[in-house]
């Protein structure tokens, strides 16, 4: 049976900046347009929160059912490592995507936001078809564009137009710096665990691109967020100050473009969740300040 030590390493708190950074950005873009709530990012902070546990929970439970977590290196794995049944792991992941929806209908009914209930029941698909189902997406290549929709897109978008009912170019420029990020975070991990997926025919996207050319997508990306704050900074001049967070960036960047594998990326992925987190607080308080 596993411990409770084991169960919070199966939920990655270490993935859970993706979830945290949007909201923020979200919430300081609807300050600058002159309508910030903070009971409803309270509510937002919760739908991503749950999505992400959910997701990582769901995650462990439908690649350890399948057999390609047996070898594996980074954070623990309930199923794969035979700490957790199977069955309860499936039942973490669920009650976590149910306390989500609970908070979303709060959401969206306290904004008056019905439209985005489209939007909830999109994401509860990509949540579990991520490797779940059948014919999983994440199996396929596409996980990184998924994660950019709901965990930059839609997260961002979505928290911003629930306060304040309205879309700026702050908001879609940290929607798109937030979603850039959130994608490195996991091309990072999926560069990591490259042979072993490879081994199991788990097609990632970095599987497909290969050790080259994956490490030049994480540089992409990483620059593709910083070139966004120019786009808050249209509306918004004192987004600049979202730049402040690029000397987070040169620890990750190095050591991903050099010929680091296995294992020894787990300082970069660390590393690249704490640059999203500094990147969302930089740009939030730049936003804040507009």
């Amino acid at each position: 049976m596993a411990t409770l030590a084991q169960w919070i390493g199966g939920a990655r708190p270490r993935t859970l900046p993706a979830a945290v950074a949007p909201v923020m950005v979200g919430t300081a873009a609807a300050h600058a347009a002159g309508n910030a709530n903070l009971g409803l990012a309270v509510l937002a902070l919760l739908v991503a929160l749950g999505f992400q546990v959910g997701v990582n929970y769901a995650n462990d439970y439908s690649d350890g059912i399948r057999g390609t977590d047996e070898d594996r290196v980074g954070p623990v794995r309930l199923v794969g490592q035979r700490l957790a049944a199977p069955a309860n792991v499936k039942t973490a992941a669920f009650a976590c995507f149910f306390a989500a929806s609970v908070a979303g209908l709060a959401l969206v009914a306290l904004a008056n936001a019905w439209w985005l209930l489209l939007a909830g029941i999109a994401a509860l698909w990509a949540a579990w078809h991520y490797t779940g189902g059948k014919n999983p997406y994440g199996y396929r290549g596409l996980g990184e564009v998924m994660v950019f929709i709901f965990f930059g897109l839609f997260a961002v978008l979505g928290t911003t137009w629930t306060q304040a009912q309205t879309i700026t170019l702050g908001a879609v420029g940290g929607a798109i710096g937030c979603g850039a990020l959130a994608c490195a975070i996991l091309v990072t991990n999926n560069l990591r665990d490259l042979r072993t997926d490879r081994a199991a025919d788990k097609r990632t996207l970095a599987v497909r691109l290969g050790s080259r050319r994956t490490r030049l997508l994480y540089a992409a990306l990483v620059v593709a967020a910083f070139l966004a704050v120019g786009l808050a900074t249209i509306t918004h001049p004192t987004a600049l100050v979202g730049l402040l967070a690029a000397p987070l960036a040169i620890r990750p960047v190095r050591a991903v473009l050099g010929r680091t594998y296995g294992r020894r990326l787990i300082p970069a992925l660390v590393q690249t969740g704490v640059l999203q987190l500094g990147y969302a607080v930089a740009l939030t308080v730049g936003l804040i300040l507009a």
